[in-house]
This record gives C-alpha cells, sequence and structure tokens, in this order.
C-alpha cells in the first residue's frame, strides 16, 4: 500500500507544527486570519443568483459558489504562487475531510481516513457513513452522475466510523483530480433524508462547510456567515453578502460608489481604465474558452468542409481586440493552452474568405447557405461577436439568422442537441484534458450538445483514462485533439482571462479554474 498526502513535503511539515502547536491543521487555512476578522464583512456583485444548493446538481458559477462555501469535499487542491499571485495547484491533492489515504498496488482500491473532530453544521458528528451515502447521492444524480463514472468509481464502503474504501473499476488517473470538486460535498444524508430529500436540499444545505448559508433569493440577493462551529481555522469575513444584479454597468457603478467590495462578470470595455481610486483589476488567463458550435447532425454542418469553411471566415482578432479588449487570448485546440498534453496540431484555421468560398463551393454551397443562430442572454460579449461573424459571414453568402433567447431556455434547447449553431463557453473545473474532451467531444459526453461523434476519438479517450504514465496518455490527447480539429465541430473563438474588480482592500483571492472564489481564503486589510 502507498500512503498518498498533499505532495507539499513544506505544506506537510507545516501541519505538523500547527498540530503541535495545538492548532488545528486544515486545507482552509487563511494566513490573513486573526481576530481583527471578527467583524469583517464583503459584499461581492453577481451577475445571476443560482439555481440549486444540491452540490450534485450545481452547474453554474452563482450554485457552484456557495456549495463551496457550505460544503467540504474528502481532499482538495494545493495552491502555489505564480508571477506573485496566489493560484491553485491541481496536481497537488490536499487533505480536507480526509487526513490520509493509501491505494494498493493494483492502483483500484483507496482507503480514504477520515478525521475524527469533525461536526455538521446540524451538529452532527462526520462518519464514514455519511461519506458512502452521499457518494451514493451523487452517483444518483441527474448532474454529477457523469464524473462518478468518469472517475471510474465502483463500490464506496464503510470498513470502520472513520474509514471509507473506494474501489475502482480500472487504474484511473481522474479520479482524485475528480475528488476535490464541489460535486462529491460530503452531506448530512440524515437530516436530507428527514426533510424529504433532493427536493429539500435544492433550496438548504447539509454541509460542514466554513460558512453558514442564512438566506438565499436567487432574484435579488443571499447572505453568509460564518461557521462558528467549523472544524478548521476560522475565517477571516465573519459575513458575506451577496447581490445579484444582471446589468454588468450596474455592478460596476456600486463597486465605484463603494456599495460592494468586489464584481464579477464586468465587461471587458469597462475594465479599460476602471483600475484606480481604491479599484484593483485581477486579471488572469485561464483555461475557460469560448468556441462557435456547429450541429454536426444538422445540414449544412453535418459536412466537415462546411464546417472548415466557417471557421476560415471567423475575424479572430477583431473578437480579442475590438470586443475583448485585450482580456482574452486565441484559442488554437479543442483545449486551452494551459491544460496538459495541448496540441494545435491539426488546426489550421485563419481568417481567409477566400479559403472559406474555396470550401463552400467544394462542399457544394457555391452561393453559400442561410442557418439559424442561437444567441444565449447574459453575456455581453457574445451579442458583439454573434454580429461581427454575421457580418464576415455574410461576405461568403452565408447567411446566418440570430435568434435570442434567454439563458434558462438557452440551456435547455441545448439539451435538447437540436441547435443548430450557438455560441459557448466552458471551464474544466479539473484541468486535465480527459475531464474536458470527456465531456465535450466523446460521443456520450453529457456537454456534446453538437452531436460531434468520432469512434476514435472515443476509443483513445477510454485508453487514455486507464493509461498511468502521463506522456503517454498525453500523446493519445494529443491525437484526439488533432482529429477533433481536423473534423471542425467548432470554430475556435478565444481563451479568457478570469478578471475580478475589487477593492485594493480585499486580500487573498487566489484563483482556480472552476473560476470560483473561495470565501474563507479572503479578508479585508483595514
Amino acid at each position: 500500500m502507498r500512503t498518498q498526502r498533499m505532495i507539499s513535503a513544506a505544506a506537510v511539515a507545516l501541519a505538523v507544527v500547527l498540530s503541535t502547536a495545538g492548532c488545528v491543521a486544515n486545507a482552509n487555512s487563511n494566513a490573513n486570519t486573526d481576530a481583527q476578522g471578527a467583524d469583517q464583512t464583503l459584499t461581492i456583485a453577481y451577475s445571476e443568483g443560482g439555481k440549486t444548493l444540491d452540490p450534485a446538481e450545481a452547474n453554474d458559477g452563482t450554485s457552484d459558489t456557495l456549495v463551496v462555501a457550505a460544503y467540504d469535499q474528502l481532499v482538495t487542491y494545493g495552491t502555489k504562487e505564480v508571477d506573485g499571485k496566489r493560484v491553485s495547484d491541481t496536481a497537488t491533492i490536499a487533505p480536507m475531510l480526509a487526513t490520509e489515504w493509501e491505494v494498493d498496488d493494483t492502483d483500484t482500491v483507496y482507503t480514504f481516513t477520515l478525521r475524527d473532530d469533525v461536526s455538521f453544521q446540524s451538529g452532527k458528528k462526520l462518519t464514514a457513513d455519511d461519506v458512502v451515502r452521499s457518494f451514493e447521492h451523487i452517483e444518483a444524480s441527474a448532474s454529477a452522475s457523469f464524473l462518478y463514472g468518469m472517475a471510474g468509481i465502483s463500490t464506496v464502503e464503510a470498513t470502520d466510523e472513520h474509514t471509507v474504501v473506494v474501489t475502482l473499476t480500472a487504474p484511473n488517473h481522474l479520479f482524485l483530480q475528480i475528488l476535490p470538486m464541489y460535486s462529491f460535498s460530503i452531506l448530512d444524508m440524515d437530516l436530507v433524508e428527514k426533510n424529504g430529500g433532493a427536493e429539500w436540499l435544492a433550496t438548504n444545505t447539509a454541509g460542514t462547510g466554513p460558512y453558514v448559508i442564512d438566506s438565499w433569493d436567487p432574484a435579488s440577493a443571499a447572505k453568509l456567515s460564518r461557521n462558528e462551529d467549523y472544524w478548521g481555522e476560522a475565517p477571516a469575513l465573519g459575513t458575506v453578502n451577496l447581490k445579484f444584479i444582471t446589468d454588468p454597468s450596474n455592478r460596476l457603478q456600486l463597486l465605484k460608489k463603494g456599495s460592494v467590495d468586489a464584481a464579477l462578470e464586468v465587461a471587458p470595455k469597462d475594465l479599460e481604465g476602471l483600475e484606480g481610486d481604491g479599484v484593483v483589476v485581477d486579471s488572469r488567463p485561464s483555461n475557460k474558452i469560448l468556441y462557435f458550435a456547429m450541429n454536426n447532425a444538422i445540414a449544412p454542418f453535418d459536412d466537415p468542409k462546411v464546417r472548415e469553411a466557417i471557421t476560415y471566415a471567423i475575424p479572430y482578432d477583431k473578437l480579442i481586440d475590438d470586443v475583448m479588449k485585450g482580456q482574452a487570448s486565441p484559442m488554437r485546440s479543442s483545449v486551452a493552452s494551459s491544460t496538459p498534453g495541448f496540441t494545435e496540431q491539426g488546426n489550421e484555421a485563419e481568417y481567409d474568405l477566400d479559403k472559406a468560398r474555396t470550401l463552400l463551393a467544394e462542399a457544394g454551397y457555391p452561393d453559400g447557405f442561410t442557418f439559424d443562430f442561437t444567441l444565449g442572454s447574459g453575456f455581453s460579449d457574445w451579442n458583439d461577436d454573434a454580429v461581427l461573424i454575421q457580418s464576415e459571414l455574410a461576405k461568403i453568402g452565408v447567411t446566418m439568422n440570430i435568434t435570442n433567447m434567454a439563458r434558462a431556455q438557452f440551456l435547455e434547447a441545448l439539451a435538447g442537441k437540436q441547435v443548430q449553431a450557438y455560441i459557448s463557453r466552458w471551464t474544466s473545473f479539473v484541468n486535465d484534458p480527459g475531464y474536458h474532451l470527456g465531456l465535450l467531444m466523446t460521443s456520450d459526453g453529457t456537454s456534446n450538445y453538437m452531436n460531434y461523434s468520432n469512434a476514435r476519438v472515443d476509443q483513445l479517450w477510454k485508453e487514455a483514462a486507464s493509461e498511468p504514465d502521463a506522456e503517454v496518455r498525453n500523446e493519445k490527447y494529443g491525437e484526439m485533439q488533432e482529429l477533433i480539429s481536423e473534423e471542425a465541430p467548432w470554430a475556435y473563438l478565444y481563451e479568457y482571462n478570469i478578471a475580478v474588480a475589487h477593492d485594493e482592500g480585499l486580500e487573498g483571492y487566489t484563483s482556480y479554474p472552476d473560476g470560483l472564489i473561495r470565501f474563507f481564503q479572503l479578508s479585508k486589510s483595514e
């Protein structure tokens, strides 16, 4: 058996020192926590109010943020400093509710030892049975069940009060990468079942996390307070207020007036010249991507040559410079450039209308064609991108009819897989090509809304999932990317910067691939 702990030896040593000193070592630790934080309040403006508080069903940024605040997982990601800024280190898996874990020689049986000092916010003590039943909830969910299968979990058993054994169907490098996700939060299932099950859990919480959700109205606001009985180090912020404001200009004005400490989803054009007068713009590259998807099952996009033609008619530089104002970078593959195993092989697309016309003629559309494009609401760059693309396509005889749709209806329409063409963005919460490509580009991927299917891509993905050698694994992911680029189910638009505009007194912000803010890491300087 091989014992697995946090990879950073320095972090482990620090945990030992803290423990010896009588403090609780905690993966949620915040170096800025001190007595002055007792009355600190953070107010932050979000673009939307979220859909659910059920960790296994959450799949929007606000819902996910609330879940991260109220729940813990067995393990979490480490952090590191890059260019003077704190970022997550998803290659390092750190203890959280589990203090340590072992994996057997087959790489399929993981034994987790739980902390013995953790209570749910209800007061009930955490036991291994709670972990088992939480995993059962995940497996039965509509959303996170796909992740459960992607992790390769076969069985989950409690061998005693503080020991959980997870057996995989086969070796799977994604297993420990997926476990820190909010979807795998550990729940007080006694409380959940006592109150009616999953329906109750959608609007209530049953976690062990650092914050209690006092109130949540998706139409207006949410209020969180520090969990005073938290098993780990107390967060610096005693209260966190979330305001849900659809209009980005209104969020910006509240920040400028000092009515909020931070604002998210600020339009790139509004970020220009914003910094100063007490406001900081923290802009960082990310693995969040934007793509133009064409439904491979609906004519004329069932022809890869037509899809390729569209990729040559996209004004990529204009999108980055004129729409995103430099708050984005070129996207050159179906995974972001910061993803391990990234390759741009197979992607030759660039803005070239003559090439686009030639490809259309070869596909049998010398005079172009007309198609329906569905534009989801909520993001100003999507609107501007769609208008620019529409204008360029008209130059090659292609008419793009834009239909606007409210975001909720848009997401519902995508799930039906009948939308002919659309723009969408994606953030891989696990910065691994297997997670990303499995969800988006395999035939059975739950987010493969454009009906892309390639048997070789599916086979490579399955082979990579159980391949222990990272170099060999990335070769397989590279071949997948090359095949995908050649068949062009997407036109690659850009990779976003994640920009958070906040008061200069806000400290401790750490960026993660999921783009979520962890409130327990934040504090405010006096």
